[in-house]
């Protein structure tokens, strides 16, 4: 149930990596600012509860890793930010060492 709740908050930061993006760039309305606001609220509503099954620092490792990856591969994606091959390697890099850290917790 830990790992779980560390994924959708993960997928919640993502919501409010995109919701912060379309709010700094385009109109700043309702539904930007919902993104923005209520992907982080959730986000961190999420997390706080997966600390009830899981070691405070490898959730929270976890989760900064996985939303880090996942916003940096959505503005790739979505909004044109530079697909140059530093900045993949560098996301490989945060997911292994995210992976690293994991495998080697009790």
């Amino acid at each position: 149930m830990g790992w779980f709740l560390v994924f959708l908050a993960a997928v919640s930061e993502i919501v409010g990596v995109v919701g912060l993006k379309m709010y700094s760039t385009q109109k700043k309305n309702v539904g930007n600012t919902l993104l923005f606001v209520g992907g982080f609220g959730c986000a961190f509503a999420l997390l706080y509860a997966s600390f009830q099954f899981l070691q405070l620092s490898i959730a929270y490792a976890v989760w900064i890793g996985m939303g880090t990856a996942g916003g940096v591969l959505v503005n790739m994606i979505y909004f044109g930010e530079s697909r140059n091959m530093r900045r993949i390697i560098s996301v490989l890099i945060i997911v292994a060492g995210v992976t690293g850290l994991k495998a080697v917790s009790a």
